[in-house]
């Protein structure tokens, strides 16, 4: 019987073409969605990947068979495949491997109005549907198929996320941007055309098998071009996005990586001024600063564990305004609940360039404690190493523990949290602190217990 573990993931399909996928399983794909989602039309898009056009054919040739109209956007970002969802109002999916090496490939799927597609929101379903088929041979096509049709989108993306920040009246900013050979390189100069903005263009240039570095900016070691930029340059900021370029982070006036904590906060601040009271919600690896800010600004912040399913549930269940993940990624609210890179990206531009001080000093506010990042170590029983932690934080005076997502220990100075890896044999320490010395202090003796 054939098995997709390995490719279908908690909230997409991901693997080696065409080792571990292929045009034919994705036009099973595209069959399998249009039969669990029910829907008569459908939007596709996809990446700059050598392998995803003929992946995104194939899938839109299997959701047809099944009696779906299919409109294809043809190259894109994820955010703009979420706002084709959410304008026309239809099922979507978007092949993109994300920020993963160039022989993987993927899709992301959602529901009309960009809505999750995760394992308890279709995707098993899905899954289980593509296994029987691949074994049992594909159905009939239904007596009215559907049709394939063209649509470019990207223009009315950007009207979209330009009518929600306004960037007209700022001062005029140097922004380098590293599009890391990625789909920012397709958006960001039509988003950004006509602004007061000087756009210094790093691997701008469409290309899957990414020359430069890989798409992701999470390691530190691909945004050093960006870093070097910026102080060469002079420039006001550096933006680096992801392969799929639904993620953005930043680096200030000093080429500095801000933390995507401290741009949750500050986005959190400015939508907050736009919908006062409203909820915020940030994952439990985000900075205590997060919550502090909405607090100040008169929000309401909802901790949720890590993952961008839960994140989507609780702003859909909350009326949330505003989501924001320390690993970059940022959800709004006036976005269906999807989340998009640009759109805090712009945030960011329209704060610095609406007074006058460097960015350095602008985040200083919402930067407020010492973190460690995120530290992984490589263990060969998660579940013993999590209990050893357990145990050695159990019953110590004035510390807390909570199980929401892995292990988080909270004292009145510190806190860090312990999770486990999907996907690798690995647990994930996130530790900060109100000072350097003791989060270093606090990491040191639990990296002690991980890695005993």
């Amino acid at each position: 019987m054939t098995d997709l573990s390995q490719i279908v993931k908690a909230y997409d399909v991901r693997g080696v073409v065409p080792t571990q996928w292929d045009e034919t399983l994705a036009e099973l794909f595209g069959a399998a969605f249009a039969e669990i989602t029910g829907a008569d039309a459908i939007v596709t898009g996809h990446d700059m990947r050598p392998s995803s056009p003929g992946l995104s054919r194939a899938f839109a040739r299997g959701a047809a068979a099944r009696g779906a109209d299919v409109t294809e956007i043809g190259l894109c970002s994820t955010d703009e495949l979420y706002f084709a969802s959410g304008a026309l109002g239809l099922p979507g999916a978007m092949f993109t491997a994300s920020h993963n090496p160039a022989r993987y490939n993927g899709i992301k799927m959602c529901r009309a109005g960009a809505a999750p597609v995760g394992q308890d929101t279709g995707l098993a379903e899905i899954r289980a549907l593509v296994e029987r088929w691949s074994d049992e041979g594909a159905p009939e096509p239904v007596a009215e198929t559907g049709s394939v049709t063209q649509r470019d989108v990207l223009g009315d993306y950007a009207a979209h996320l330009r009518g929600l920040v306004d960037l007209s009246g700022i001062r005029p900013l140097k922004v380098v941007v590293d599009a890391g050979n990625g789909m920012g390189g397709h958006t960001v100069p039509t988003v950004f055309e006509g602004l007061p903005l000087e756009l210094d263009a790093m691997y701008f240039e469409l290309d899957g098998s990414f020359p430069n570095h890989e798409a992701n900016p999470l390691d530190p070691k691909n945004i050093v071009d960006l870093q070097a930029r910026v102080r060469e340059t002079g420039a006001d900021l550096g933006l680096a996005f992801d392969g799929d370029a639904d993620r953005c982070f930043v680096v200030d006036e000093m080429g500095d990586p801000v933390s995507p904590s401290a741009i949750t906060a500050l986005v959190a601040a400015r939508e907050l001024a736009k919908h006062p009271g409203g909820t915020v919600i940030h994952n439990l690896i985000t900075s205590w600063s997060v919550p502090e800010v909405v607090k100040e600004n008169g929000g309401a912040p909802v901790r949720t564990r890590v993952g961008h399913s839960f994140i989507k549930e609780e702003m859909a269940r909350t009326g949330a305004i505003f989501g924001g993940e320390h690993s970059a990624h940022y959800y709004f609210r006036d976005f269906w609940n999807a989340d998009t890179g640009m759109l805090a990206a712009m945030h960011v531009l329209a704060a610095l360039g609406g007074q006058q001080g460097p960015l350095s000093q602008l985040v200083a506010q919402y930067d407020r404690y010492a973190a460690s990042g995120e530290i992984n170590s490589t263990v060969d029983d998660q579940t013993g190493r999590l209990a050893a932690i357990k145990a050695a934080y159990a019953g110590r005076a004035g510390v807390t523990l909570d199980e929401l997502d892995g292990l988080t220990v909270t004292a009145d100075d510190w806190w860090f949290n312990v999770r486990a890896s999907n996907t690798e044999p690995l647990l994930r320490l996130n530790v900060e602190a109100r000072d350097r010395a003791t989060a270093d202090l606090v990491r040191d003796e639990a990296l002690g217990i991980i890695r005993a």
